[in-house]
């Protein structure tokens, strides 16, 4: 989905701007602009982890140098509130303005970072949605040898800074819990920014809005957009965590039972619009054309072995958006059959995570034993940053984050203890990629000066960006 928007995101007007893309697996979108400061290069930083292995999309070749930080939060850390903090790759982002380069060759800056519900192994709970900053010093590794796990962990140090609860209208707290009802939409909608939508809330009896948060974006004026799973909506909050404004999609989207009405819950599948727990995963935003991107899931971002960052491609997808398949008596695939017609998006798989070589040179592993430095599951959560080089100007570090799904022998949620029976660290991966052009007699010259395609996305379950625009674009 494609919501464009004007600098302040508060026109009603902008919010049918849709690209229905629910039937790519694994799909997210990533598409933005860095205004951050970049200081002197680092001049290691050109530098490849690993054998690089490059990928060809749409005549572009992207390249995966390889693994250069891993860093975690241990799985029993509390947060302000003293609960667990947990589930945090749901979604992240690098809050706008903080991503800084030294003149020593590291990289700080601040991960706004967002879990779903809460711990919800045994059902869903009244958790209140929240984000936390976390800051960070990055060193990157470029070296051959097996570092050891305490080693590989000092090159991403992580420090918890705080954490913002959210409310809703009227300073009403939120709830993660399944919601079993609907409120109506408020007077005024859809003209007034302050009018909500039709929104699930948890029941009748606890009228609060239901969140299931799986994607964030920090904006330049401390606003952050989310996405949410139960909607699927989109909404805006402000810095302290207040209710802005919700972007409702087209009526494909939501969740109807066979009458019609409105069926938010995420246990059982709706007759039309988003899958049973399918609903918002990744989002993101183009700064210069200030349009927002999400993206849908199909069960398959949950396969807990598919551990990739992949590529699609929608240059020659055909746009549906505002077209007659933004109802939903107008399936784009009856019957899981794509419409003749449509072009869907073209995929390449691209980065690995359990390359066995890059993940022994940070002292992990996949795979058994089941031990402190087996990599997580659910790796879901991405962001993107230049290196700053100016002799290998396309080089971005791929920040990627897990869901540990607040697993831990130690937690405690809302003020209740609870033993998960195992513990998950909270793990983040930085991978060096580059794209390129095949460039003066076909040469593949991993340093030639290209656009930014914003055609082209990275994929997993996660936030993420795309490449910045170069000079005289």
């Amino acid at each position: 989905m494609h919501t464009s928007c004007p600098p302040d995101c508060l026109s009603r007007s902008y919010a049918g701007a849709v690209r229905d893309l629910t039937d790519l697996c694994l799909l997210l979108l990533a598409e933005t602009v860095y205004s951050w400061p970049i200081g002197p290069p680092a001049a290691h930083s050109a530098r490849a982890a690993s054998f690089p292995v490059p990928v060809s999309l749409n005549g572009i070749t992207y390249v995966n140098k390889g693994l250069v930080g891993f860093g975690f939060i241990p799985s029993n850390f509390r947060e302000s509130t003293g609960d667990t903090l947990g589930g945090i790759g749901s979604g992240i982002d690098i809050k706008f303005g903080t991503w800084r380069q030294t003149s020593a060759g590291t990289y700080t800056g601040t991960f706004v970072v967002t879990p779903d519900r809460g711990f919800n192994v045994d059902g869903t709970m009244d958790f209140q949605a929240r984000q936390h900053e976390i800051d960070f010093v990055f060193t990157p590794y470029y070296g051959s040898a097996n570092l050891k796990s305490a080693g590989a962990q000092k090159t991403l140090a992580l420090t918890y800074k705080n954490t913002v609860l959210r409310s809703e209208r009227s300073h009403t707290k939120t709830s993660g819990l399944d919601p079993t009802a609907v409120r109506a939409a408020q007077s005024g909608y859809p003209q007034a920014v302050a009018a909500d939508p039709e929104v699930p809330i948890a029941s009748t009896s606890l009228p609060h809005l239901a969140l299931d948060v799986e994607g964030i974006v920090s904006n330049s004026d401390g606003t952050f957009w989310i996405s949410d799973e139960y909607g699927p909506y989109i909404y805006r909050y402000s810095a302290d965590g207040n209710l802005i404004q919700t972007i409702q999609p087209p009526n494909a989207f939501l969740p109807r039972d066979s009458s019609g009405a409105l069926q938010f819950t995420s246990a059982d599948d709706p007759t039309t619009g988003r899958s049973a727990n399918q609903g918002l995963e990744g989002l993101t935003i183009d700064r210069i054309n200030n349009i927002l991107s999400k993206g849908n899931t199909q069960q398959c971002s949950e396969i807990h072995f598919y551990k990739q960052a992949d590529l699609f491609s929608i240059a020659g997808a055909t746009d549906i958006h505002g077209t007659k398949y933004d109802d939903p008596s107008n399936p784009i695939a009856p019957g899981g059959i794509l419409v003749s017609g449509i072009k869907p998006a073209t995929y390449v798989s691209f980065v690995n995570y359990v390359e066995p070589n890059g993940l022994a040179r940070f002292g992990l592993h996949d795979g058994k034993p089941d031990n402190r430095t087996l990599i997580d599951a659910k790796w879901e959560s991405l962001a993107l940053a230049p290196a700053g080089d100016p002799a290998f100007p396309d080089d971005l570090f791929l920040f990627t984050a897990a869901d540990n799904d607040f697993l831990s022998t130690d937690g405690v949620a809302l003020g209740v203890p609870f033993d998960a029976g195992l513990d998950v660290d909270n793990q983040f991966f930085i991978i060096i990629i580059i794209e390129s052009y095949y460039c003066a007699g076909g040469a593949l010259l991993p340093w030639c000066t290209v656009h930014a395609n914003r055609t082209t996305y990275l994929t997993t379950r996660a936030t993420e960006y795309h490449a910045p625009p170069l000079s005289g674009e």
